[in-house]
């Protein structure tokens, strides 16, 4: 079942891109981290509206770590962590489940000392079992446990999001 078409992810994307802009209106430089394909795929969207509307300088890197066993392998930043000191960072993934990956994904991140970290999610369910708060939000959704939501976000195709 679709449950955020081309058209919605867009409208959520660019309204996304105005809550984080309107919280961090006053500063000079923002980065954004991607988690994995995907949650780079929600970044360099929200990157695009941010440029439309942010004077301030916009990095974007990519976090890489697997989310079924987040202990077997490093979790690996793209960006050298010393640049991040100081710095407003945003953490973006496509769906916030259990909050496990974002979780993790917070490991290299506790290596310096940022001056502030915010979660943005295209689609946040409520089934939380870590402590993570989502600061901005594409759609919040409660479903059962078995079921699944699909992101698609492809350069040529339609965009979707699906619940298996």
């Amino acid at each position: 079942m679709k449950i955020l078409t081309h058209r919605q992810i867009k409208q959520k994307i660019t309204r996304l891109a105005y809550e984080i802009y309107e919280h961090n209106f006053d500063i000079e430089s923002l980065i954004l981290i991607g988690i994995n394909d995907r949650g780079m795929e929600v970044a360099n969207l929200l990157l695009q509206e941010l440029l439309k509307i942010a004077p301030i300088d916009i990095t974007v890197s990519r976090l890489v770590i697997n989310p079924a066993a987040p202990l077997d392998i490093p979790v690996h930043l793209e960006i050298p962590v010393e640049e991040l000191e100081g710095k407003h960072v945003i953490l973006v993934d496509d769906v916030a489940n259990t909050g496990r990956t974002l979780f993790y994904s917070m490991q290299p991140l506790m290596h310096t000392l940022l001056e502030k970290i915010e979660i943005a999610v295209l689609v946040d369910r409520k089934h939380k079992a870590f402590p993570i708060q989502v600061n901005y939000v594409g759609l919040s959704l409660a479903t059962t446990f078995k079921q699944n939501i699909d992101v698609e976000i492809l350069e040529v195709a339609e965009f979707g999001a699906f619940l298996n």
